[in-house]
């Protein structure tokens, strides 16, 4: 069976493995799409401290469910399913409280166990999800990165009327942007660097955007909001060097929201912090988000089609990679169709 294999950092490629064995509980998917994440970058360069090599990364991704295992009776043979990466133990504290996306004993397929970038790959059932009727399989394949954006933001815990910064308009900032469109927000700003990005981001539906080598984005929105700061900031862009200006930005009782990996340590105020009582937020993967991202899809309320700069086969993949790291800004999601069976 053929699969992308990240063998140490920086050492990968297609490459021969054994097909996966299903076990009770279990469904095996043969998979139709899966998109290249910037996570799945960091293991190729040795940035994932929770990956254990050889890896077969992967961990947005859909397919057809080819076989069942034993005890699974919600799912049948010929569905079309995509697949929340997060299995949790069920047992552990953040799971009793309903936070099982940090469990204490948290597996990520594709991180921790193998993942999407296979032929085949097997899963727990209830981590598949049965698609509507209509649904492109290639569009099932982004629902895992908008997910992250309806996480952070739920964690956020937006009011009617709340303005949102984005900082960062790569694949999340752009999830993010829709998604919060889709949750009723209506005023949107995305900071970046570059041009081809913040057009984008202005399509996908952004009320405005700033380009942070053109203009001061703080005086920028502190004259937008007439001093009172931002509700809501989300750093997409992942840079921990932002945080003593999102906590300027913020206004009274805002909201930061956090998903970078960045092991460097951030500037902080306690005394901004605690003026404003601002609430902090971090945001890792999602928690129970798939069914719902599902329904806004299938309305048509995400623009996904959008997101998708590039299609490339099984057999490309390797250039795709080397693509994502020469060019990014040429990039959005990258996807590999692994089967040419499923549309």
């Amino acid at each position: 069976m053929k699969a992308f294999q990240v063998r140490a950092p920086f050492e990968f490629g297609l490459a021969q493995v054994d097909a996966p064995q299903l076990a009770a509980g279990e469904v095996k998917v043969d998979v139709a799409y899966a998109g290249i994440c910037g996570s799945d970058m960091h293991i190729i360069h040795g940035q994932n401290a929770f990956v254990r090599f050889p890896r077969v990364t992967g961990h947005e991704f859909s397919g057809v469910v080819r076989q069942v295992g034993e005890g699974v009776s919600h799912l049948s043979v010929g569905d079309r399913v995509c697949i929340d990466p997060v299995i949790s133990c069920g047992t552990c504290y953040p799971c009793r409280i309903n936070r099982p996306n940090v469990c204490t004993h948290l597996q990520v397929i594709g991180v921790h166990r193998d993942g999407g970038f296979s032929e085949q790959v097997c899963v727990p059932a209830s981590n598949a999800h049965r698609l509507p009727d209509g649904m492109p399989l290639s569009h099932a394949a982004l629902v895992e990165p908008y997910s992250i954006a309806l996480n952070v933001l739920d964690r956020m815990q937006p009011h009617p009327g709340d303005s949102l910064l984005i900082y960062g308009a790569g694949v999340i900032g752009l999830t993010l942007v829709q998604m919060a469109r889709a949750l009723g927000l209506t005023d949107i700003t995305v900071t970046d660097v570059l041009d081809a990005r913040l057009d984008t981001a202005r399509a996908l539906g952004a009320s405005r955007t700033l380009n942070g080598k053109e203009v001061d984005v703080e005086a920028s929105m502190q004259a937008l909001t007439g001093g009172e700061g931002v509700p809501l900031i989300v750093d997409a862009a992942c840079i921990p060097a932002l945080m003593p200006q999102m906590v300027r930005l913020a206004s009274p009782a805002g909201r930061i929201g956090l998903l970078g990996f960045n092991a460097v340590p951030s500037d902080l105020v306690q005394l901004e912090m605690i003026k404003k009582e601002l609430t902090l937020v971090g945001s890792r993967l999602n928690n129970r988000k798939f069914p719902r991202v599902i329904e806004l899809i299938a309305s048509g309320q995400l623009q996904v089609q959008a997101m998708i700069s590039h299609r490339v086969t099984f057999d490309d993949m390797p250039g795709a990679i080397e693509l994502i790291e020469k060019h990014p800004e040429q990039t959005r999601k990258v996807l590999v169709q692994l089967s040419d069976a499923h549309p």
